[in-house]
This record gives C-alpha cells, structure tokens and sequence, in this order.
C-alpha cells in the first residue's frame, strides 16, 4: 500500500488538484492507495465515487498539519504501507515515520534564498527522502542550486488526461463570436504578474497595425485582472481583447480548439514561477502550438521551434517577434500539427509508467 498526502486535492479545483488526482488515479490501478487529504466542503460525494479510500483532515489550517501528521503516523503503525507520496514538501514535515517517503516539486514552494529559515526547513526534508520527483529540468536544476542532494531528483513530467470530444453548440457559439476575429491568440491562466498577460497586450499594440482583425483570447481570473484590463483601455484595445471567466469546460475547450497560438510567455516573479505549465501541453491536443518563456519549465512542454516558441518573457521586442514569426506563412499550422505528435508522452498511462519505475 502507498498514502498519498496532499493538500490539494478534488473536488477542489486547479492544477495541483489535476494533477495529485491523475497521479491517484493511474498508481490505484496497479497497487493500494490511500489518501490523506485536507478537508473540503462537497467532498462526500466526490470521494464515494472513488476507486480508493480518502481521510479527509479538517480543522484549523496551523493545527491540522500536525493532525494529519498525527493520523498518518499512527495509520502507518498498524497498517502495511511500503511508501508515502506527498504534493508538497510541508506535507511530509511533521511526519515522525520512517517509512520510504517520496516529494513532488514543481518550482515555486521551493524557490527560497539559500541559507534562509524557509530554505533550510524544505532542505531538511527533502534530503532525508527517497526520491524527489521535479515537474521539468528547471525545477531540478532549481533544486540544485538551493542545495538539495542531485541524487536523490528525477524529472517525471505532469500527466495529462485525453481532450474530450468537443462540443458542437460550443464550437458553433465560438465560431460566430469571433467570425471576423483573425488570428486569434490565447491565453487560459490566473491573471498573475508572473503569467505576463502585459507584456502580451503591449505587443498586441504593434501587431494591430498588420493584422488588424487580430484578437487576443484571455481565459481566467486573478489578483492581476483589473490591471490588464486597465492597460487595454489605456493601449486602445478594446476591440481587440476578449475576456471569459467561470465559463465551462465545454466553451473553455472551444476557444483554445478554434485559436492559432496559445501565449504564456512567463517570467520568475519574486520567487513565483512556472515550473512546468500544463496550459502548453492541453493546448497542444488542440493542435495549438505555444510560445512559452524561458524562465521556468517550459521548454519540457514546448520543443523550440518544432512545437512553438520559447523568448524571453522580459523582453518585449522577442515576445512581439516570436508572435509575428508563427504568424507569418501561418507557420502556426506546422507547429501545431507537431505539437499533437509530441504531447502524446504526456499522456498519463505512460508518465505513470516513470512513477512505478521508482516505486517498484
């Protein structure tokens, strides 16, 4: 048996919660999991419906991290458990068991100052695990250098699911919405300083005057949406960005199947950053190429130039130049056709494949 802890999991949604769910689900079919996950209100439903069994840990957010340590020690004692998963780093912390413990990164919740409190707490657990298991080679190399152990990482990729056939009444409300909207760009994330919604409008401004029908497709909410919002009245580009929140998957899926190029030239944001981007390689199912930044994991998600591009997301010229070049001769269609070829890797049957390579 393996317990996976995590403290993001369904019905809760986002990409960790994806993610530490396809993770489940694939290892289930092939040993016993348990999971030990934080409360959520409407989880009954969602965990009955599970293949497995789920605890869920509740009460106070700075008390129930040494709860659910507690309830994982002593379940272990009495049960045979051959290993524990954890999403995040402060997950295993509290954990007083000996039993082989293997640790997610995914960029971020380990990109501290070398030699600060935080930095030498997350270095104290994951130099006592088995195996650390990195989104993409940024966020191993990242590790590196804040001075956790190179050989204890591997680099297993994000699972992705197969895209569900789309859906016609969404595809026919696309397709009159943005009749005369062409090209089309898009971009389906938080509104994040590190995402770089910004510097996508500003190069927007330049490439207007080419392509004049050009729209630029914004999916999602955030701390940074009024600010975008603002630099678009302000750049007069009103008319040539479109805005969707809370809209469903069906719609969500139709906008990025009827769109050229998917833009997520991210950059490191204090210590925010993108350690893989799932966002790339969803959009690639879609036959749509991407142009990532080279700050972060992208490039694990996008091969340069055969699937689309990786710039500079701090650089503005580079950004607006890698949008033109994928443009002109409609070299977005080559890119795209490549980008369905090489997602195919991140299908989950096979990255959990890498997974039972270390458990067994």
């Amino acid at each position: 048996m393996y317990l996976i802890v995590t403290r993001s999991f369904p019905p809760e949604v986002g990409g960790m919660q994806s993610l530490m769910w396809g993770l489940t689900r694939e290892l289930s079919k092939s040993f016993m999991i348990k999971v030990f996950a934080d409360y959520i209100e409407s989880h009954k439903i969602f965990d009955e419906q599970a293949s497995f069994s789920i605890e869920r840990v509740g009460g106070p957010k700075l008390l129930r991290k040494y709860r659910k340590a507690y309830l994982i020690d002593e379940f272990v004692k009495d049960s045979k458990v051959n290993g524990i998963i954890a999403d995040h780093w402060k997950s295993l912390e509290h954990l007083k068991t000996n039993k082989k413990k293997y640790c997610l990164i995914h960029g971020k919740e380990i990109n501290h100052a070398k030699g600060s409190g935080i930095n030498k707490r997350l270095l104290n657990v994951l130099n006592n695990v088995k195996k650390i298991i990195a989104n993409s080679e940024y966020t191993k190399n990242l590790a590196i250098d804040i001075g956790v152990k190179k050989e204890k990482i591997i680099v297993i990729n994000p699972g992705i699911d197969p895209i569900k056939k789309l859906d016609q009444k969404s595809l026919d409300k696309v397709e009159s919405l943005l009749a005369v909207k062409s090209p089309r760009l898009i971009t389906v994330s938080r509104f994040d300083k590190r995402k770089n919604h910004e510097k996508v409008v500003m190069a927007l401004r330049n490439l207007k005057q080419i392509y004049p029908d050009i729209i630029y497709i914004c999916i999602g909410y955030g701390d940074e949406e009024e600010n975008v919002k603002k630099l678009v009245k302000e750049l007069d580009l009103e008319a040539q960005v479109i805005f969707f929140k809370d809209i469903s998957d069906d719609l969500k899926n139709a906008l990025i199947a009827k769109s050229n190029i998917f833009v997520m030239p991210s950059i490191v944001h204090k210590s925010s950053v993108e350690g893989f981007g799932i966002a790339y390689t969803e959009a690639a199912q879609y036959n749509i190429p991407s142009i990532g930044g080279k700050d972060g994991g992208a490039s694990d998600a996008i091969d340069h130039e055969k699937t689309g591009l990786i710039c500079d997301g701090n650089n503005l010229d580079e950004i607006y130049s890698s949008i033109n070049s994928m443009l002109e001769n409609k070299k977005y269609l080559e890119y795209g056709k490549n980008a369905k070829d090489f997602v195919a890797k991140f299908y989950w049957p096979n990255i959990v494949e890498e997974y039972k390579k270390i458990l067994n």
